[in-house]
Protein backbone atom coordinates (compact mmCIF):
# COMPACT_ATOMS: atom_id res chain seq x y z
CA UNK A 1 0.00 0.00 0.00
CA UNK A 2 1.22 3.43 -0.63
CA UNK A 3 2.67 5.16 2.49
CA UNK A 4 2.19 2.14 4.37
CA UNK A 5 4.82 0.56 6.88
CA UNK A 6 2.82 -2.52 7.97
CA UNK A 7 4.27 -6.04 8.48
CA UNK A 8 3.05 -7.33 5.20
CA UNK A 9 4.27 -4.17 3.27
CA UNK A 10 7.64 -4.22 4.42
CA UNK A 11 8.17 -8.34 4.49
CA UNK A 12 10.99 -9.60 2.68
CA UNK A 13 8.42 -12.72 1.97
CA UNK A 14 7.64 -11.78 -2.20
CA UNK A 15 4.62 -13.80 -1.49
CA UNK A 16 3.57 -10.37 0.32
CA UNK A 17 4.72 -8.17 -2.83
CA UNK A 18 1.44 -7.60 -5.06
CA UNK A 19 -0.19 -6.60 -8.16
CA UNK A 20 -3.57 -6.38 -9.18
CA UNK A 21 -5.51 -9.97 -9.08
CA UNK A 22 -5.58 -11.58 -12.69
CA UNK A 23 -5.00 -14.86 -13.61
CA UNK A 24 -3.46 -16.99 -16.68
CA UNK A 25 -4.87 -20.15 -17.95
CA UNK A 26 -3.13 -22.38 -20.31
CA UNK A 27 -5.87 -24.91 -21.82
CA UNK A 28 -5.61 -28.73 -23.16
CA UNK A 29 -8.42 -27.51 -25.36
CA UNK A 30 -5.91 -25.30 -26.86
CA UNK A 31 -6.56 -21.28 -26.34
CA UNK A 32 -4.54 -19.39 -23.54
CA UNK A 33 -6.66 -17.20 -21.67
CA UNK A 34 -6.24 -14.20 -19.87
CA UNK A 35 -9.00 -13.22 -16.94
CA UNK A 36 -9.15 -9.98 -16.30
CA UNK A 37 -6.66 -6.80 -17.62
CA UNK A 38 -5.51 -4.72 -14.67
CA UNK A 39 -2.72 -1.62 -14.51
CA UNK A 40 -0.08 -4.31 -13.42
CA UNK A 41 -0.99 -6.56 -16.94
CA UNK A 42 2.53 -5.47 -18.92
CA UNK A 43 4.76 -5.88 -15.71
CA UNK A 44 3.01 -9.17 -14.67
CA UNK A 45 3.98 -10.45 -18.48
CA UNK A 46 7.08 -9.31 -18.33
CA UNK A 47 7.66 -11.15 -15.19
CA UNK A 48 6.03 -14.51 -15.54
CA UNK A 49 7.32 -14.65 -19.61
CA UNK A 50 3.38 -14.51 -21.20
CA UNK A 51 4.20 -14.69 -24.47
CA UNK A 52 0.40 -15.64 -25.72
CA UNK A 53 -2.79 -14.73 -24.56
CA UNK A 54 -5.51 -15.90 -26.74
CA UNK A 55 -8.52 -14.26 -25.33
CA UNK A 56 -9.14 -12.04 -22.16
CA UNK A 57 -12.00 -12.70 -19.97
CA UNK A 58 -13.47 -10.35 -18.16
CA UNK A 59 -15.35 -10.50 -14.69
CA UNK A 60 -16.52 -6.75 -14.47
CA UNK A 61 -15.20 -3.09 -15.51
CA UNK A 62 -13.86 -1.73 -12.56
CA UNK A 63 -10.58 -0.20 -13.48
CA UNK A 64 -8.10 -2.75 -11.64
CA UNK A 65 -9.34 -5.14 -13.90
CA UNK A 66 -9.63 -3.61 -17.38
CA UNK A 67 -7.12 -0.66 -17.42
CA UNK A 68 -3.96 -2.64 -18.81
CA UNK A 69 -6.07 -3.03 -21.76
CA UNK A 70 -3.52 -0.42 -23.85
CA UNK A 71 -1.17 -2.97 -23.00
CA UNK A 72 -2.65 -5.54 -25.47
CA UNK A 73 -0.98 -3.70 -28.35
CA UNK A 74 1.73 -6.08 -28.07
CA UNK A 75 -0.07 -9.11 -28.37
CA UNK A 76 -1.75 -7.87 -31.38
CA UNK A 77 1.96 -7.45 -32.73
CA UNK A 78 2.74 -10.94 -31.82
CA UNK A 79 -0.12 -12.56 -32.99
CA UNK A 80 -0.89 -10.76 -35.90
CA UNK A 81 -4.90 -10.04 -35.17
CA UNK A 82 -7.20 -7.86 -32.90
CA UNK A 83 -7.74 -9.21 -29.03
CA UNK A 84 -11.10 -11.31 -28.35
CA UNK A 85 -12.51 -9.57 -25.43
CA UNK A 86 -15.81 -11.35 -23.46
CA UNK A 87 -17.66 -9.86 -20.45
CA UNK A 88 -20.99 -9.34 -19.81
CA UNK A 89 -22.72 -6.42 -21.49
CA UNK A 90 -21.97 -3.78 -18.70
CA UNK A 91 -18.37 -5.06 -18.55
CA UNK A 92 -18.42 -4.34 -22.47
CA UNK A 93 -19.91 -0.63 -21.86
CA UNK A 94 -17.41 -0.03 -19.41
CA UNK A 95 -14.79 -1.04 -21.66
CA UNK A 96 -16.43 0.86 -24.48
CA UNK A 97 -16.38 3.96 -22.56
CA UNK A 98 -13.33 3.72 -20.76
CA UNK A 99 -11.28 2.99 -23.64
CA UNK A 100 -13.21 5.50 -26.14
CA UNK A 101 -10.53 6.48 -27.96
CA UNK A 102 -9.79 3.38 -29.11
CA UNK A 103 -13.11 2.78 -30.59
CA UNK A 104 -12.96 6.51 -32.39
CA UNK A 105 -12.78 6.82 -35.75
CA UNK A 106 -11.26 9.90 -35.76
CA UNK A 107 -8.41 8.74 -33.40
CA UNK A 108 -5.16 8.48 -35.49
CA UNK A 109 -4.16 4.88 -36.09
CA UNK A 110 -0.60 5.54 -35.87
CA UNK A 111 0.03 1.87 -34.88
CA UNK A 112 -0.55 2.94 -31.22
CA UNK A 113 -4.12 1.79 -30.69
CA UNK A 114 -4.45 -1.80 -28.90
CA UNK A 115 -6.96 -3.89 -31.83
CA UNK A 116 -9.99 -5.05 -29.56
CA UNK A 117 -12.74 -7.18 -30.62
CA UNK A 118 -15.69 -6.99 -27.95
CA UNK A 119 -18.13 -10.22 -27.74
CA UNK A 120 -20.64 -9.82 -24.86
CA UNK A 121 -21.87 -13.00 -23.40
CA UNK A 122 -24.87 -14.01 -21.44
CA UNK A 123 -24.36 -17.86 -21.16
CA UNK A 124 -21.82 -20.57 -21.40
CA UNK A 125 -19.73 -20.60 -24.71
CA UNK A 126 -16.40 -21.86 -26.34
CA UNK A 127 -13.17 -20.13 -27.23
CA UNK A 128 -11.64 -22.93 -29.61
CA UNK A 129 -12.72 -26.02 -27.33
CA UNK A 130 -12.73 -25.00 -24.31
CA UNK A 131 -16.47 -24.57 -22.88
CA UNK A 132 -16.37 -21.48 -20.36
CA UNK A 133 -19.49 -21.20 -17.90
CA UNK A 134 -20.39 -17.78 -16.43
CA UNK A 135 -20.60 -17.49 -13.10
CA UNK A 136 -23.28 -14.99 -11.65
CA UNK A 137 -21.96 -13.34 -8.35
CA UNK A 138 -22.32 -9.97 -6.69
CA UNK A 139 -20.03 -7.26 -5.99
CA UNK A 140 -21.45 -5.28 -3.58
CA UNK A 141 -25.02 -4.70 -5.74
CA UNK A 142 -23.11 -4.84 -8.79
CA UNK A 143 -23.69 -8.59 -10.84
CA UNK A 144 -20.51 -9.30 -12.50
CA UNK A 145 -19.27 -12.77 -13.66
CA UNK A 146 -17.27 -15.46 -11.97
CA UNK A 147 -15.98 -18.36 -14.68
CA UNK A 148 -15.45 -21.73 -14.53
CA UNK A 149 -13.61 -23.71 -16.77
CA UNK A 150 -13.92 -27.63 -16.35
CA UNK A 151 -12.74 -28.54 -12.50
CA UNK A 152 -11.94 -24.59 -11.84
CA UNK A 153 -13.70 -22.09 -10.74
CA UNK A 154 -12.27 -18.25 -10.34
CA UNK A 155 -14.23 -15.56 -8.17
CA UNK A 156 -12.71 -12.24 -7.69
CA UNK A 157 -14.32 -9.60 -6.11
CA UNK A 158 -16.94 -11.53 -4.80
CA UNK A 159 -19.52 -10.73 -1.56
CA UNK A 160 -22.22 -12.82 -2.31
CA UNK A 161 -22.72 -15.97 -4.28
CA UNK A 162 -26.69 -16.31 -5.53
CA UNK A 163 -28.72 -19.35 -5.10
CA UNK A 164 -28.62 -20.17 -8.51
CA UNK A 165 -24.76 -19.92 -8.86
CA UNK A 166 -24.38 -22.30 -6.40
CA UNK A 167 -24.86 -25.36 -8.57
CA UNK A 168 -22.17 -24.43 -11.12
CA UNK A 169 -19.79 -24.92 -8.47
CA UNK A 170 -20.33 -28.39 -7.98
CA UNK A 171 -17.60 -30.91 -8.26
CA UNK A 172 -14.25 -28.50 -8.75
CA UNK A 173 -10.71 -29.61 -8.41
CA UNK A 174 -9.60 -25.91 -7.50
CA UNK A 175 -11.82 -22.65 -6.71
CA UNK A 176 -9.88 -19.25 -6.62
CA UNK A 177 -12.01 -17.03 -4.22
CA UNK A 178 -12.06 -13.61 -3.16
CA UNK A 179 -10.80 -13.07 0.55
CA UNK A 180 -9.93 -9.45 0.89
CA UNK A 181 -9.50 -9.07 4.95
CA UNK A 182 -10.27 -9.92 8.32
CA UNK A 183 -12.78 -7.15 8.86
CA UNK A 184 -16.27 -6.83 6.56
CA UNK A 185 -16.30 -5.00 3.75
CA UNK A 186 -19.12 -3.81 1.62
CA UNK A 187 -18.13 -5.26 -1.67
CA UNK A 188 -15.75 -8.27 -1.02
CA UNK A 189 -15.76 -11.41 0.95
CA UNK A 190 -13.81 -10.87 4.59
CA UNK A 191 -11.72 -13.92 4.98
CA UNK A 192 -14.33 -15.89 7.52
CA UNK A 193 -16.98 -15.28 4.73
CA UNK A 194 -14.50 -17.02 2.16
CA UNK A 195 -14.15 -20.17 4.43
CA UNK A 196 -17.77 -20.08 4.75
CA UNK A 197 -18.13 -19.98 1.41
CA UNK A 198 -15.13 -22.31 0.52
CA UNK A 199 -16.46 -25.13 2.81
CA UNK A 200 -20.00 -24.81 1.30
CA UNK A 201 -19.04 -25.23 -2.28
CA UNK A 202 -16.10 -28.11 -0.68
CA UNK A 203 -13.49 -27.84 -3.61
CA UNK A 204 -10.53 -29.97 -3.65
CA UNK A 205 -8.51 -26.92 -3.43
CA UNK A 206 -9.22 -23.86 -2.31
CA UNK A 207 -6.75 -21.05 -2.93
CA UNK A 208 -7.72 -16.98 -1.98
CA UNK A 209 -7.24 -13.98 -4.21
CA UNK A 210 -7.51 -10.36 -3.94
CA UNK A 211 -6.07 -9.56 -0.15
CA UNK A 212 -5.12 -6.47 1.37
CA UNK A 213 -2.37 -6.04 3.11
CA UNK A 214 -4.65 -6.81 6.44
CA UNK A 215 -3.24 -10.44 5.60
CA UNK A 216 0.18 -11.44 5.47
CA UNK A 217 0.85 -14.68 3.74
CA UNK A 218 2.85 -17.12 5.67
CA UNK A 219 0.81 -16.01 8.99
CA UNK A 220 -2.64 -16.31 7.74
CA UNK A 221 -1.78 -19.66 5.63
CA UNK A 222 -0.75 -20.72 8.73
CA UNK A 223 -4.16 -20.77 10.60
CA UNK A 224 -6.27 -21.83 7.62
CA UNK A 225 -8.27 -24.70 7.72
CA UNK A 226 -6.99 -28.00 5.75
CA UNK A 227 -6.82 -27.42 1.72
CA UNK A 228 -7.06 -23.73 1.88
CA UNK A 229 -4.36 -21.19 1.49
CA UNK A 230 -3.47 -17.61 0.25
CA UNK A 231 -2.90 -17.29 -3.18
CA UNK A 232 0.39 -15.45 -4.73
CA UNK A 233 1.74 -13.82 -7.45
CA UNK A 234 3.40 -16.15 -9.58
CA UNK A 235 1.66 -19.27 -8.29
CA UNK A 236 0.66 -22.12 -11.06
CA UNK A 237 -0.92 -24.95 -10.29
CA UNK A 238 -1.85 -28.04 -12.92
CA UNK A 239 -5.21 -29.59 -12.78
Amino acid sequence: MIGCDCGTCRSTDPRDKRWRTSVYVETEAGPSLLVDAGPDLRAQALAFGIRRVDAILFTHGHSDHILGLDDVRRFNVIHRRPMACYGDSGTIDDVRRTFAYVFDASTPRGGGLPQLELFAIAGPFCIGRQEIVPVPIFHGERAILGLRLGTFAYLTDCSRIPDQSWPLLQGLDLLVLDALRETPHPTHFSLSEAIEAARRIAPRRTCFTHMCHDLRHADTCARLPKGMELAYDGLVIEL
